[in-house]
C-alpha cells in the first residue's frame, strides 16, 4: 500500500493533512498549530517528496528517514510538518485495522483524567481567575488546575508587581485543599528566583512547576529541580531526540512534557516516552489548545505505561482562540473531570468540511 497523494488544508493558525494511498484508503492528521501556513509549505517542500510512493504502513521508517534526508534542517518547522504525515498515517492504519490509535498502541479507549489549563496571564486578575476556576470545578468536575505565574520569558519579572504572590493563595483558597494545583512559569525565572517562587508554591501545596527557567538553560532548570520538593517539569518546546536523551539522562526535569505536534508526531513522542520509562520518569504532555493535539495526546496517554495522572485540557473558549471555531463537527467533552478517548477507528474525530472549504489547499502526488 503506497502513498499516492498528500494534501494540506491550512490557514495561519492550524493545518490538516490528508493522505491517500494507491488503494484509495485515506487518513487525516494535523501539523502543529501556529504559522501553519508556513508549515504547509515546508510539508510539501521537505516532507512530501520523501513520502510519496513509500509504504504507508511503515510509519517508523518514514519518520526516521525524512529527518536524515533533510539533515541540513534540524529545525522546529521540519518536525511540525512531519507531525502531519505521521498522524495521518496512524489514522489510516487505524481505519485499515478497524482500531482506534489508542488500541494500535496497545491501550484501551476509556475515560481519562484531564486538568483544566488556563492560558491567561495579563488578561485576568487573580481574583477573577480564582473565581473562574472554581466555577469550572463545579461545572465540569475538574480535580486539577494549572495557571500561570511570572512573566513569559520574564527575566525574573512578574506580569505586574505582586501578581504571582497574589494568585497562588487566591486559587488555593477558592478551590480548597483537595484540588491539585499546577503552575506554568513559561521560562520566567533565573534559578534563584525560581527557587524562591517554588518554595512559596510548596507552602500552598502546588505539586507541578512547569518551565520555571528559560527552557534552553538546562543547567538552570536542573538546579531548580534538585532544590525543590515539588515536581519541576518541562520539554514542550524540544523536538531533538538527542537533546531529549540528554535531558532524561541528566534528570533536567522530574516529569517530561513533550508536545506531540512540536516533536514530530506519535512515533517520535513514543521514543521519548520510552526513554523516560527506562529512567523511571512520568510523562504529562503539553497539549494546550483544542486542535487535534489534545486528541492525539489522549490516545497516546491511554497506552503509556508511564503516563502521568492527567492530560492537559485548555479551558479557553473560542473568544480567546477564535481560530478554533468550526474546526470539527464535534469535539471532546469533559465529564467529571475526564474525557473519553474515542474508540472509533483511527483518531475518531471528523474535520468540519465547511472549514476545509475555506482553507488554503495544496497537493503533492505521485506522477502518473
Amino acid at each position: 500500500m503506497k502513498i499516492s497523494r498528500l494534501e494540506t488544508f491550512s490557514n495561519k493558525h492550524v493545518g490538516f493533512v490528508r493522505v491517500t494511498t494507491d488503494t484509495g484508503l485515506q487518513g487525516w492528521g494535523q501539523t502543529s498549530t501556529y504559522n501553519a501556513d508556513i508549515t504547509a509549505q515546508v510539508f510539501h517542500r521537505q516532507i512530501a517528496p520523501w513520502a510519496l510512493g513509500q509504504d504507508a504502513l511503515d510509519i517508523e521508517h518514514l519518520v526516521n528517514i525524512i529527518p536524515e534526508r533533510e539533515h541540513k534542517f534540524p529545525c522546529s518547522y521540519l518536525y511540525r510538518a512531519l507531525t502531519g504525515l505521521d498522524t495521518a498515517l496512524w489514522d489510516l492504519r487505524g481505519k485499515l485495522e478497524n482500531k482506534s490509535v489508542c488500541e494500535l498502541l496497545g491501550g484501551t479507549p476509556r475515560a481519562f483524567p484531564v486538568y483544566a489549563s488556563s492560558m491567561k496571564r495579563g488578561e485576568i486578575t487573580p481574583k477573577d481567575e480564582a473565581a473562574r476556576l472554581a466555577r469550572l470545578r463545579d461545572e465540569f468536575g475538574f480535580s486539577a488546575f494549572k495557571f500561570r505565574v511570572g512573566k513569559e520569558c520574564g527575566h525574573d519579572q512578574d506580569e505586574w508587581p505582586g501578581r504571582t504572590t497574589e494568585i497562588v493563595p487566591a486559587v488555593r483558597k477558592a478551590l480548597g485543599s483537595d484540588v491539585r494545583l499546577l503552575v506554568d512559569g513559561n521560562s520566567a525565572y533565573s534559578p534563584r528566583k525560581a527557587i524562591e517562587v517554588g518554595r512559596m508554591l510548596e507552602d500552598y501545596g502546588v505539586i507541578h512547576f512547569e518551565e520555571p527557567c528559560p527552557y534552553w538553560e538546562h543547567h538552570w532548570t536542573r538546579e531548580v529541580a534538585q532544590t525543590l520538593k515539588l515536581d519541576v517539569t518541562g520539554g514542550e518546546q524540544d523536538c531533538d531526540l538527542t537533546l531529549w536523551r540528554y535531558m532524561i539522562d541528566n534528570r533536567i526535569v522530574d516529569i517530561v512534557q513533550p508536545d506531540v505536534c512540536y516533536i514530530g508526531g506519535v512515533t517520535r513522542m513514543l521514543k521519548v516516552a520510552r526513554m523516560a520509562e527506562e529512567a523511571g520518569i512520568k510523562v504529562t504532555p503539553h497539549s494546550a489548545n483544542h486542535s487535534m493535539v489534545t486528541l492525539f495526546t489522549l490516545h497516546i496517554m491511554g497506552a503509556l505505561k508511564n503516563a502521568g495522572a492527567y492530560v492537559e485540557y485548555s479551558i479557553e473558549g473560542e473568544d480567546y482562540y477564535p481560530w478554533e471555531r468550526g474546526l470539527f463537527r464535534s469535539y471532546l467533552d469533559v465529564k467529571d473531570g475526564m474525557v473519553q478517548i474515542p474508540s472509533e477507528p483511527g483518531w475518531g474525530l471528523e474535520v468540519n468540511p465547511d472549514w476545509l472549504a475555506k482553507s488554503s489547499y495544496a497537493v503533492s502526488e505521485v506522477n502518473v
